[in-house]
Parts: C-alpha cells; sequence; structure tokens
C-alpha cells in the first residue's frame, strides 16, 4: 500500500471521493498550515476567527469535493475558498466593530508571499534529506557556513557548494511543477 504522504493531490481527492477517510485527514494534514497562514498571516484574522473559518474551509471542501473540477486544482481551489471565508469574517467582524478597517493594504501581495511559501516547502520536501537539511540550516536558520559545516562535520568550503547544488535541484523541482508558483518564475 502507497503511503498517503506521497500521493499526488489529485489521487488524494479521488481516494476522499471514494470515501477513504485516512485520505481525508491526509488532506487535512496537507492543507491545515497552508489554509490558517491565508487566515493569519494573509488576513490578519484573529485567532478565534481564523479557527472559525479554519473550520468552516474544510466542513464545506468536505460536503464539496466533488464539484472539483479539476482533481489536480486542490490548492487553489481551498485558496480561493479559504480567501472568500476570510472576507466574509472581516466583513461580520466590521459590522460588529465599526472602528478602524481591518484589511490591511498589501493583502494580496502577503497571499502571494504564502502561497510561494508554500510550493516551495513542497518541493523542498521532494529534494534528498542532505539537500533539506543544508538548505533549512542555511535559509531558515540562518546558520552561517561555519556554524553548518562544524556541526555537519564537513569542510566550510563545501557548503557554498552543497547549497548552490541543491538549489539548482529545488529550482529543477519548481521548474517541472504544471503551475507557476509566482510570475517572477522561480
Amino acid at each position: 500500500m502507497v503511503p498517503l504522504s506521497t500521493l499526488t493531490d489529485a489521487e488524494l481527492v479521488h481516494r476522499c471521493r471514494e470515501g477513504d477517510a485516512d485520505a481525508w485527514n491526509e488532506l487535512v494534514e496537507r492543507f491545515s498550515r497552508y489554509v490558517y497562514a491565508v487566515c493569519v498571516r494573509g488576513f490578519r484574522l484573529s485567532d478565534p476567527d481564523a479557527e472559525d473559518v479554519f473550520q468552516e474551509v474544510f466542513a464545506r471542501a468536505y460536503a464539496n469535493l466533488a464539484s472539483l473540477r479539476d482533481d489536480s486544482a486542490l490548492r487553489p481551489w481551498l485558496g480561493q475558498l479559504t480567501r472568500r471565508l476570510c472576507i466574509d469574517a472581516l466583513a461580520r467582524a466590521q459590522r460588529e466593530q465599526p472602528a478602524a478597517d481591518p484589511v490591511v493594504e498589501g493583502t494580496a501581495h502577503s497571499l502571494d508571499e504564502v502561497e510561494e511559501a508554500f510550493v516551495v516547502r513542497e518541493a523542498l520536501a521532494t529534494l534528498p534529506e542532505a539537500c533539506q537539511e543544508i538548505l533549512d540550516r542555511f535559509f531558515a536558520q540562518d546558520q552561517s557556513y561555519r556554524t553548518i559545516s562544524s556541526e555537519l562535520d564537513l569542510p566550510a568550503g563545501t557548503i557554498a557548494s552543497r547549497i548552490a547544488r541543491c538549489l539548482g535541484k529545488l529550482r529543477e523541482e519548481l521548474e517541472g511543477r504544471s503551475h507557476p508558483t509566482s510570475e517572477s518564475g522561480v
């Protein structure tokens, strides 16, 4: 049996439509951080409002999964659903508290950044573990070449070439995806 975490989005949707509860759990797990990030980082919802939207997104997704026209378009479909529900939550909050406009300038830009971060994270997960580790240490943990060299027991001169080689693999993975990650062509 193939691990659910290795299934494509389209395969996962297909299994969910067949009533596979484990596939549904994997779908929620796979997209939960994305949906929550759109709510909190993209729309700046409070934690309680974000949790309400989160629950509603997955409740509606479960109820309407059959209406998804392209099974491989699950992420954009969930993203659009999340955005609509966030806007509804903001509108409700504005009616309840008419003090200040809760919509922050640059919301669309923030959403693009969240989307791009998740696409990069997914692509990173397909790389060999050694690449994942060195890129994570350098970019996410902001470790220096010297620190990485010491902790991985590698010559300091090797770190830069490994980072470059792993970035090349990451770029190939991102370019090989069927949907563009951004207008910049990352």
